[in-house]
């Protein structure tokens, strides 16, 4: 055996501290065994590492150096990527004015603590399908449970929150929104697995796998929560709204036309206004109108009517507009059904429970109501066997049970943009280790209304920290 050198001994000793800190992290002592690994490439060499790099043709040894930064840029962004942090686009408006979208994100995995993955051999940089070819960007196997590991906190109230969406478990895949527990309750199941040309492949995803949602958690494991006229209650108390949420409203005018650059200082964006009263009759929105109080003028036509967000500040901006005759917030009518659609609430989206949120180790009831809001968690995330017999009894893996309890946290999740938000009161719960991260940074953001050179990126959003929006 060769004399192994000093800058050998240096080499493995810096490595093997960082390994043995990272397996402690981990919580996994396996994974010491990965030492053994590190003894052979620094110390011992008895398998040739390097071999498949060495070649007397300059132009086949160059080519292997490319290979090798390439698989060695891959790894280090895959393990940055499941441990650190990784990159968020904000897709819809669901969070704005808090979070824009065009908004970068850097999404700490740190903030709660990174998870195990539950599909390791998969595609880095990439959620689901892979660009062009449309096929899975990972393998199911192998396929681990739910492990997170230490962070530097938990998740708190009115944190905003990136999480896998509970909803995606299943995907129809040439309609994936609404989700397909929203086209079970509006089509039926087997109209959607028979009729595959407008629905598509029913696929089945992990839960990393599964699309990237951000949200505010505004329901915390164990709260009452309850929705009157669109303000929360936990617990039976008010809860205080953020300077950014905004409603939906009807704003009429004396004829004059809004402008552009008021809709700019509004900060509305194009896809988040619509002149509705301009729409043809048959539109849902249109025929709203007349329902929430607006009238027809003497030509037998609406004056300009515009169905807009608008947060706290800039609905009294509206007010004092000299061309606005008259404003209404959206009514419950437009919300459509909520959460749960197997059993009758009566609850609507501005006006909801109260529903008690799942924590671990608590224990309910189970009566047709608690199974209509719990059974996913039991199970679709908790990977029960739920039957429910008519007449008969409720059986979980197989025994009847008339109790559950918990095994997870979960938390109630909602946007800022009240009116235009896809959340937990459309699709319930998120379970703990749906949890990514907790976006901490917006490094870029660009405005699709406007060109690059005239505003098209909001400078004063670069580089700052997401708290400084909220």
């Amino acid at each position: 055996m060769k004399k192994i050198s000093k800058r050998q001994w240096i080499n493995f000793s810096i490595w093997a501290v960082l390994y043995i800190l990272f397996t402690a992290w981990m919580g996994n002592l396996l994974l010491l065994l990965g030492l053994l690994v590190l003894v052979d490439i620094y110390l011992t060499k008895f398998i040739p590492w390097g071999a498949w790099k060495k070649s007397k043709n300059p132009k086949v040894q160059n080519i292997l150096n490319w290979i090798d930064d390439i698989l060695f840029a891959l790894i280090a962004v895959y393990l940055i990527n499941i441990f650190v942090f990784q990159n968020y686009q904000i897709p819809s408006s669901s969070l704005e004015k808090t979070l824009l979208v065009g908004d970068y994100l850097f999404v700490s995995k740190l903030s709660y603590g990174p998870r195990v993955p539950n599909t390791p051999i998969s595609f880095p940089l990439v959620q689901n399908t892979l660009p062009f070819l449309n096929c899975k960007s990972y393998i199911e196997w192998p396929n681990w449970g739910y492990k997170r590991v230490k962070g530097l906190g938990q998740v708190k109230r009115n944190d905003i929150v990136v999480f896998n969406f509970p909803a995606g478990d299943t995907i129809a895949l040439k309609v994936q929104n609404p989700d397909y527990y929203t086209l079970l309750h509006l089509y039926g199941r087997e109209a959607i697995r028979l009729n595959r040309n407008d629905f598509g492949e029913i696929l089945y995803r992990p839960v990393d796998k599964r699309e990237n949602y951000v949200k505010r958690c505004v329901g915390m494991p164990g709260d009452s929560l309850r929705i009157i006229d669109n303000r929360i209650y936990i617990d039976g108390e008010m809860q205080k709204n953020t300077k950014n949420v905004q409603y939906i409203y009807y704003v009429e005018t004396d004829g004059t036309l809004i402008k552009d650059d008021m809709f700019r200082r509004l900060n509305v964006s194009k896809d988040d206004r619509k002149l509705v009263s301009e729409s043809v009759p048959d539109d849902s929105y249109y025929q709203t109108l007349s329902y929430i109080g607006f009238t027809k003028n003497a030509d037998g036509r609406y004056n300009p009517i515009y169905r807009i967000p608008l947060t706290t500040e800039a609905y009294e901006i509206v007010t004092k507009m000299p061309s606005v005759k008259k404003i209404v917030i959206e009514p419950d009518l437009i919300g459509g059904d909520v959460y749960p659609f197997d059993y009758d609430t009566g609850w609507t989206r501005d006006n909801y429970g109260p529903v008690w949120i799942p924590k671990k180790g608590a224990t309910i009831e189970l009566n047709r109501k608690n199974l209509a809001l719990y059974h996913r968690c039991i199970r679709n995330y908790e990977n029960n066997e739920l039957e429910v017999k008519p007449g008969g009894p409720v059986l979980i893996n197989g025994q009847p049970a008339t109790t559950y309890t918990f095994k997870y946290d979960y938390y109630w999740m909602m946007g800022d943009n009240r009116h235009c938000s896809s959340d937990s009161r459309f699709w319930g719960f998120v379970p703990e280790d749906h949890i990514v991260g907790k976006p901490i940074l917006v490094w870029l953001s660009l405005d699709k209304d406007r060109s690059l050179f005239d505003g098209g990126i909001r400078w004063k959003r670069l580089f700052h920290r997401v708290e400084a929006f909220d």
